[in-house]
This record gives C-alpha cells, structure tokens and sequence, in this order.
C-alpha cells in the first residue's frame, strides 16, 4: 500500500475573519481533489468558518488537536473532494 504524502500546512494565524475563509477557499481552488491541507487558525471564528466553507465546498473537515503547547490556535484537516 502506498504512502500518502503529508498534508500541505497552510497557516492563516494571525489573518481575521474573512481572510482565513478566503486564502484556504483559494488555495483550495488550486489544488486537485484528493489532496489534504493542515490548516492552522487563530481566529476564534475559524472554528466555525472554516469548517463550515470547507464543507459547503464538498471537501471534509476536521478539527484535529493542537499540540500541548499550542493552545491558542485551532488545528484542521482538509481533504479536497470533487468541485461538481
């Protein structure tokens, strides 16, 4: 069985809302489906924003645990499905 490469990071801490929506929905937009990005946000509104666009958008989301020592941002993972 393969091994899937490690996800894409792309970090939007520090971005306010809508910024961290918008940059992930593009970056999205780039990629094809299947591919998986680990998302992290600062945003206290990230938690429902994100995870919302990306579902809307057909793709999973899932809000991971941060690391102990990281407490003061949310953790996604997002796997890209089909755009139709």
């Amino acid at each position: 069985m393969a091994k899937q490469p490690a996800p894409e990071r792309l970090d939007l801490r520090g971005l306010r809302c809508p910024l961290p929506v918008l940059r992930l929905e593009a970056r999205a937009r780039a990629l094809p489906a299947g591919s998986r990005l680990e998302v992290l946000a600062d945003d206290p509104i990230a938690r429902v924003d994100i995870h919302h666009a990306m579902r809307e958008a057909g793709h999973a989301c899932e809000e991971v645990s941060a690391p102990e020592n990281t407490r003061d941002y949310c953790v996604f993972e997002v796997t890209l499905g089909g755009k139709g």
